[in-house]
């Protein structure tokens, strides 16, 4: 493979002149290791993922119709919601079937270019799921400290800005990471000790300096997840004393209810990816990243339809009305 973005000959739109800088003879193909080694797990390692896969996506694209379909759903937080359903819908199609391709046919192998593309989109999903978490935490701060201007602050034009800025930011943070991984060379043990392909085992293979690549992943750390959890933070701080300003119990009850789904659903997420991926070389444990791995790639995304709708009475409501709705 002499390529040095073969992943991208179908796919240009992700090339940048990063990858245009290496021309390095690499791998054709890694392992993936998978997730366990003992046979007799495959069997219910099989099941279990298959049913959170099904439920992942069955789950959010119930959600996307539900707020598709009803009017009374077409405000910014339910805006936002749709596309954090699409975020987790790519990050479980972009892991899990490989993974019950594993665990069914015992096939391990990954291509050099697959490997590359499931680390782009996944790492896009991922970003992308941090900045609409900040951009869901300023909507739920507009809402109950600033009720008065939520209308001006929230307008259709500020809610499509937002949106265009978490995909915008979330697809070039991914491709230039990924760009990146492309410039190494791998000529030793191609065995990624993970059930897919992800930056920090990826990184421990190769024979070349990865310097780079760690220091793009520490400003990556530093800019998608701590200042995005700081803001996040910082909003329901503001939130939270707001609340406690409020005189009845039915009113905080009420104020806290609009937040707790979102503050549940980012506590979860936060507490994956931070330890992912600020445990960058060899401070990469294999074994608790494949549990990270399992809890922010298919758990989150079966989880939030669950979180956002349970407790939501006109998310319910919407529910239960799509069986009217003519499917032709």
């Amino acid at each position: 493979m002499e390529h040095s973005c073969p992943f991208l000959r179908g796919a240009w739109w992700l090339c940048c002149p990063i990858c245009a800088m290496s021309n390095r003879t690499l791998l054709t193909e890694f392992i993936l290791q998978g997730f366990s080694d003992a046979p007799r797990l495959r069997g219910p390692f099989f099941a279990l993922f298959l049913c959170l896969f099904v439920a992942a996506l069955g789950g959010n694209l119930l959600i996307v119709a539900a707020i598709a379909s009803s009017p009374r759903l077409h405000t910014p937080m339910y805006f936002f919601l749709v596309n954090l359903s699409v975020l987790d819908v790519t990050c479980a199609c972009t892991v899990v079937p490989k993974l019950l391709d594993i665990l069914l046919a015992e096939r391990r192998s990954i291509s050099y270019g697959g490997c590359m593309a499931q680390m782009y989109f996944l790492s896009w999903s991922v970003a992308g799921e941090v900045l609409l978490f900040t951009a869901m935490a300023y909507d739920r701060y507009v809402a109950i400290c600033r009720p008065l201007r939520y209308g001006s602050l929230m307008s259709p034009r500020v809610c499509a800005a937002l949106a265009g800025a978490v995909w915008g930011i979330s697809v070039l943070g991914a491709g230039v990471n990924t760009c990146l991984m492309t410039r190494l060379s791998f000529c030793g043990p191609n065995v990624i000790d993970h059930f897919f392909c992800e930056i920090p085992p990826v990184l421990v293979l190769s024979c070349s300096s990865t310097l780079v690549n760690d220091i793009m992943a520490v400003m990556a750390d530093i800019f998608f997840a701590m200042l995005n959890f700081l803001l996040t933070v910082v909003s329901y701080g503001f939130i939270i004393s707001t609340i406690l300003k409020i005189r009845t119990a039915e009113g905080k009850q009420r104020a806290f209810s609009t937040c707790s789904s979102h503050l549940t659903a980012v506590t979860l997420y936060y507490s994956t990816i931070i330890y992912t991926y600020l445990s960058p070389g060899s401070s990469y444990s294999p074994g608790m990243g494949k549990v990270m791995a399992v809890l922010y790639s298919t758990v989150s995304p079966t989880l939030n339809p669950l979180i956002y709708s349970l407790k939501n009475k006109e998310v319910k409501a919407a529910l239960r009305k799509l069986p009217e709705f003519d499917p032709c």
